[in-house]
């Protein structure tokens, strides 16, 4: 059973930084697609930065963090980190962390994901 544990959400001013933080329990946890995804009020769930399991990791990211936010994973201690700065109000969402070892890619697309955590409010105020 995987389960995904985020924390590092809360409040933030405009162009200030939170770090969110993703605890993975699973063997294969090296071997793990791990992403963030979003979902603010009353819009769809969306990708908003990946990582692979490789010694050198490619991340990738939606258009709108882009020079933004950064994913980074902790492989000792199993642990997912994204770090947003330069925050703007339409960051302000429920953030989840998603993982599964089974995608070819990496991808932002949410049902290729199987296990998830519980998510994590960020709220950014202008």
């Amino acid at each position: 059973q995987v389960q995904l544990l985020e924390s590092g959400g809360g409040s933030a001013q405009s162009g200030g930084s939170l770090r969110l933080s993703c605890v993975v329990s699973e063997g294969t946890y090296r071997s793990t697609c791990m992403v963030w995804f979003r979902q603010g009020p009353g819009k769809e769930r969306e990708g908003v930065a990946s990582i692979d399991a490789d010694d050198y990791p490619m991340p990738m990211y939606a258009d709108s963090v882009k020079g933004r936010f950064t994913i980074s994973r902790d492989n000792t201690n199993k642990v997912v980190y994204l770090r947003m700065n330069s925050l703007d109000p339409e960051d302000t969402a429920m953030y989840y962390c998603a993982a599964d070892s089974a995608v070819p890619i990496c991808s932002l697309i949410p049902v290729d994901y199987r296990y998830w955590g519980q998510g994590t409010q960020v709220s950014v105020s202008s």
